[in-house]
């Protein structure tokens, strides 16, 4: 196995200044730097784990919770994304990713056990039921987290601005003529809430009000629960002009019952999602939705976690919100 000791003695430079190198210190020229970290790379160098979790207290590990109630995994194309860009950032900062979960070898664990088995620095948590008391535990530890699309008090969390993907949506099919607007929004969460909250501002601002039959709750990423709304919505003495969906992925279900009904889009209904998935832009009409930077909200969530890590006596408990974008595709009718 290549030390420190290799490097140095290949290079001509005393240990510290190989340790220098490899760690970033600016008091090294920049040319000696770069020969070092060559120099390791074609000897293939790779540092000790155990030594510098033992010099820093520092495992490099973040743990990641990920629970998705429709069990889409990593197949849940919102919630991979997120992942995958906290990934890469993480990976860019030297700590590798682990998923935290209810056992440990087959053994039923709490989430709070399993984090502090893998000795993990800190854990991102995302998609989970966030008011449920083994959350509580685990945020309330002495491991920092940082919370997806959920505020704890006094921690930090990244959040999608759903309040104004709601509202965006909503003012843009009044701005198409629309005043019947149905909503298929998902589960009484805080996303649900805040989405709503967007929703009805745009609708008070034009001085619409829709029936309560036009609001009906249908669980995120769930095609079946969205086909079963959408049915009941087109089946109404007055339906809508125009349907929410919560997600893009639901809409698959709703898509799929207005075709069964002969009901096209958007000659007969139009229709919006939420996410932005790449999915939405290659069905047929292409479906205008909100787009939440995915990308964006991994990346901060893992320099968030990581700044709590490291400096944990100076790193200030914040709120931050990521705004998306309206994707306007062909699924939304022009009225008179």
């Amino acid at each position: 196995m290549v030390t420190v000791k290799d490097i140095a003695e290949y290079c001509g430079v005393s240990n510290a200044t190989v340790s220098k190198a490899l760690n970033g210190y600016g008091d090294i020229s920049p040319v000696t730097a770069d020969r070092i970290r060559q120099a390791a790379k074609e000897l293939h160098y790779m540092p000790n784990v155990a030594a510098r979790q033992l010099k820093t207290n520092i495992s490099h590990s973040i743990g990641v919770l990920f629970e998705d109630s429709t069990n889409s995994g990593l197949t849940h194309e919102f919630f991979s994304r997120i992942l995958n860009a906290a990934k890469i950032e993480a990976e860019q900062s030297g700590y590798d990713i682990t998923f935290i979960s209810k056992n440990i070898g087959g053994r039923p664990a709490s989430y709070l056990e399993h984090a502090r088995y893998r000795h993990c620095d800190g854990v991102l948590i995302a998609s989970v039921d966030f008011q449920s008391r083994a959350i509580e535990e685990l945020v309330q530890s002495e491991i920092p987290t940082i919370t997806i699309d959920y505020s704890f008090n006094n921690h930090s969390c990244v959040m999608s601005d759903n309040v104004e993907g709601g509202y965006a949506l909503a003012k843009y099919l009044i701005d198409k003529g629309h005043k019947k607007i149905a909503f298929i929004h998902g589960e009484d969460t805080s996303v649900t809430k805040k989405r709503f909250v967007g929703f009805n501002r745009a609708l008070s601002e034009n001085g619409i009000t829709v029936p309560d039959e036009y609001l009906i709750e249908a669980d995120y990423h769930n095609p079946d629960c969205s086909r079963t709304a959408t049915r009941q919505l087109m089946e109404l003495p007055n339906p809508p002009s125009a349907i929410m969906y919560p997600d893009d992925y639901s809409y698959i279900g709703g898509l799929m019952e207005l075709e069964r009904m002969h009901i096209k889009i958007p000659e007969n209904v139009s229709v919006v999602g939420y996410d932005g998935i790449a999915l939405s832009q290659y069905l047929h009409p292409v479906l205008t939705t909100y787009r939440q930077d995915t990308e964006e909200m991994g990346k901060i969530s893992a320099k968030k976690l990581i700044e709590s890590i490291e400096h944990r006596k100076t790193c200030e408990a914040e709120t931050l919100y990521i705004r998306g974008k309206l994707l306007e595709g062909h699924s939304v009718k022009q009225l008179l």
